[in-house]
């Protein structure tokens, strides 16, 4: 007789059906052990790469902390103490690494109990700046601390006294020469914000004039957290009103130019100028921040503007389809190799990707050098939509074009001094097609901290890759002649190790900066020196510890096996330590997965992932359930394929349903699961799938949704990579709800959801009605509404009580399922 695994006994019996507040609760011990953890550091590379930065990584948040005040206002989250963007997250110490010499060093000075939230390397590495949130209540109150750190005697000090404002981004950059920074601060004379009194002046009103017609269709995402009155406008007005400043090291502050609503300030190269965008009304109650009116100005240093880039207008939606864009100006930036260039990219088809492209040219991509007095010079026409440009010199520049629809990747080489020159195509490939990515060129920060394209003799420059293949990722880099177009591989990882390139250290590409793990070995950084002898190329620079022993021997396998239609599928099957099938047979197990859609079975079929990465086993994904006794398959591939002009969702359940079956089927055939004693689960998307899986099959005996989406007619402009509306595509929006199908879920659906989730498209509702579908109708179901939670949850409170509520669900559904 086979013995099974020792379970851990369930904690507590599961609550009663009716509406109730509880407590928090904790998950058994193992799983506490997971979530309290230790986790390693976030590492940065200085600008000439022999230093490194070590912010110390914090426990999670409590729900105190998470539960502190926020303001939902046009898409953003703000903290209305601090003038910031809401976290709840920070450093809690700085140290400097020396690379050569793999010596730690600590920072005198810094303020205690540091909330370290971002940090900048000045560009000659004098100095890096950090912004620290003050939440004392005494004093001048909460704030944001803007301070640097001199790296000659490591030491920090305050650099203002005046706090930071800012709601997106960080508050703060360098100058080009490294004299000071240019700071988003808090007005001065701003005063204290509107009140919110809850007694309205009159009705929110909304318009629409299209008429109708087909040129004034738009896609409106369901965005959360927007305006709804003009009450909310005028605190929104208040919380994004910001001072731009310049702030040398010795902390003397000049003001450029007066209050504006700032979103962004981008110095030139030069030094010079700035460009800036700042918000105009009118606001909208529909879209984010993100499309209300703008200008774009380029002003002096102090904040004259002398010159306007454009003024864009209100945009509430864009055209149907995934590769529409704005009409108009667009993706304004500096050219990185020039004092003072600005490059922006127009579509010439409206932005709208159904019309018909003149001279076949969707967008033309511009450079315009300061003063501004002579027109603007045609960089490059592109068939299809601008996507950015690597900056190197003035006769060599990488700019790439993409094309959703058809997944298509191109890059030219362009000489940017020489406008009139003929591009050429330096590569063309599938976004989906993995094995043939050629990797991303390298850059590293120029003397003004800015990102160059590393050029070698022969023109060459260096790729960085993931190096997919049907072993597995093996990250590589190359070097690639832009002259003859020969490749030489300088690097690529070997098993029985996972090494990927963080960095390239020298301007050749012998030495690297790489992360290096085993199934056994967590992520630990490395030197790697490409000239010396194989046996003698790696230091080690840091020794962060195994962060859950007990788990250590987890057994992990990356198993192929095939969908009913010849499609090749991926997944990672994990076991728990020390499981003998002989003499512990089949086991529980819980499947977690995420669809994902494609255009070509060759490109779904694709190998994913890597046998020789660490056996991570965090609280977030399925695999803390191996120290509950069960078995896991992570990441099973789940794809949706559309051939051709056909679109992947128009056979999304059939696709779906195949490929789980083809996942149970391989576990099975294995002998490491029961048909009776599988459950499968997801978060987002993959909740969604979850839902779907449980109202067409019944593969799994229990399934775990977290903050998904179950009625597609509530996000009726697009989800995921469905670019078709639901008025164009009823019948494909019908049938992938789960909503529609609840009355045929008879097995248990556990719904868990942040009470706040600020995602597209996964609105609280979305659980609530499901809940409410599913109880109506007679099935089993269970919600758990996190408080103060968003898409992910934040507090330790919440991550315990997650993990309780899955442990019970798994418990009595399924590791204790009895056989049909």
């Amino acid at each position: 007789m086979r013995k099974r695994l020792t379970a851990v006994p369930l904690a507590l019996s599961l609550a009663a059906a009716v509406p109730a507040h509880a407590q928090y609760q904790l998950p058994p011990a193992p799983l506490q052990a997971i979530v309290d953890a230790p986790r390693a550091p976030g590492l940065s590379l200085s600008p000439r790469r022999d230093l490194v930065t070590m912010v110390a990584t914090p426990a999670l948040p409590s729900i105190v902390e998470v539960a502190q005040p926020e303001l939902k206002l046009a898409g953003l989250r703000i903290n209305p103490r601090t003038y910031s963007p809401s976290r709840f997250s920070f450093g809690t110490d700085l140290t400097l690494l020396d690379i050569a010499t793999q010596k730690e060093s600590r920072i005198s000075g810094l303020p205690k109990p540091l909330r370290l939230a971002d940090t900048a390397w000045s560009p000659d590495q004098k100095h890096l700046a950090f912004t620290h949130v003050n939440l004392a209540e005494k004093g001048n109150g909460a704030q944001v601390e803007l301070w640097v750190v001199d790296i000659a005697t490591r030491a920090a000090r305050r650099l203002t006294a005046q706090p930071l404002s800012y709601v997106n981004g960080t508050g703060f950059s360098w100058l080009p020469d490294a004299s000071g920074l240019l700071v988003h601060l808090k007005p001065a004379g701003l005063g204290k914000a509107p009140p919110l009194t809850g007694v309205p002046t009159g009705p929110s009103t909304q318009d629409s004039e299209g008429g109708g017609t087909a040129g004034s269709a738009r896609q409106l995402r369901t965005y959360p957290d927007l305006l709804k009155n003009e009450a909310d406008a005028r605190v929104f007005e208040h919380y994004a009103t910001v001072q731009l400043a310049l702030v040398d090291l010795a902390g003397k502050t000049r003001l450029v130019g007066a209050p504006d609503l700032f979103i962004g300030a981008r110095l030139a190269p030069g030094g010079k100028l700035i460009l800036t965008q700042s918000l105009t009304r009118p606001f909208s109650y529909i879209v984010p921040a993100s499309s209300f009116p703008r200008r774009i100005d380029v002003r002096d240093l102090s904040g004259k503007v002398v010159h306007l880039v454009a003024e864009r207008p209100l945009e509430e939606g864009l055209p149907p389809g995934n590769d529409a864009v704005s009409n108009g100006v667009r993706d304004v930036s500096w050219r990185v190799d020039a004092p003072a260039t600005l490059v922006w990219a127009e579509a010439q088809d409206g932005g709208d990707p159904a019309k018909p492209a003149p001279g076949e040219v969707r967008d033309i991509v511009y450079a315009h050098a300061a003063p501004f007095t002579e027109p603007p010079k045609v960089l490059a026409k592109l068939a299809t939509r601008y996507n950015g440009v690597q900056w190197g010199r003035g006769d060599l520049a990488l700019l790439t074009e993409a094309w959703y629809k058809t997944r298509a990747v191109k890059t030219w080489r362009i000489a940017p001094d020489q406008p009139g020159a003929a591009p050429e195509q330096i590569f063309s490939y599938s976004f989906e097609d993995r094995y043939n990515d050629p990797g991303q060129p390298v850059t590293q920060p120029d003397a003004a901290g800015l990102p160059r394209l590393v050029i070698g003799a022969d023109t060459s420059i260096l790729l960085d890759g993931a190096g997919a293949s049907a072993e597995g990722d093996r990250p590589f880099i190359d070097r690639m002649s832009l002259t003859s177009k020969q490749k030489q591989r300088l690097f690529q990882s070997a098993p029985p190790y996972y090494e990927n390139p963080v960095a390239v250290l020298d301007a050749d590409g012998s030495r690297l900066l790489t992360t290096r793990e085993s199934p056994t070995e967590r992520p630990n950084y490395f030197i790697r020196d490409l000239s010396k002898a194989a046996d003698a190329q790696l230091t080690a620079l840091t020794n962060f510890p195994h962060p859950t022993p007990q788990l250590k021997n987890v057994q992990k396998e990356q198993i192929r096996y095939k969908r009913a239609d010849g499609v090749d599928l991926t997944a990672t099957l994990m076991l728990p330590p020390n499981y003998d099938p002989k003499r512990d047979g089949p086991l529980p197990l819980l499947m977690w997965a995420y669809p994902q859609e494609f255009k070509s079975a060759s490109a779904a079929s694709q190998t994913t992932g890597s046998p020789y990465r660490f056996n991570a086993v965090s609280y977030w994904g399925p695999a803390a359930f191996l120290a509950m006794g069960y078995a896991v398959l992570d990441n099973p591939s789940m794809p949706i394929v559309g051939h051709g002009d056909a679109e992947p969702n128009d056979t999304y359940l059939p696709q779906l349903v195949a490929s789980a079956e083809a996942a149970v089927n391989e576990v099975v055939r294995r002998g490491v699961a029961e048909r009776h004693r599988i459950a499968v689960g997801g978060h987002s998307y993959g909740a969604f799938m979850t839902g779907n899986l449980l109202a067409h099959t019944r593969l799994f005996k229990a399934g775990i949704a977290r903050s998904g989406a179950y009625n597609r007619t509530l996000t009726p402009f697009g989800f995921q990579s469905e670019e078709r509306p639901f008025w164009k595509a009823q019948d494909v929006y019908q049938a992938m709800s789960p909503f529609n199908n609840a009355d045929k879920i008879k097995d248990a659906l556990l719904m868990i959801h942040g009470e706040q989730d600020n995602n597209t498209g996964t609105f609280p509702i979305q659980s609530e009605r499901m809940f409410q579908a599913v109880k109506g109708l007679g099935g089993t179901a269970r919600l758990v509404m996190l408080p103060n939670e968003s898409h992910a949850y934040r507090a330790r409170e919440s991550i315990m009580h997650m993990l309780y509520e899955t442990n019970n669900w798994l418990e009595k559904y399924v590791k204790n399922a009895k056989a049909p």
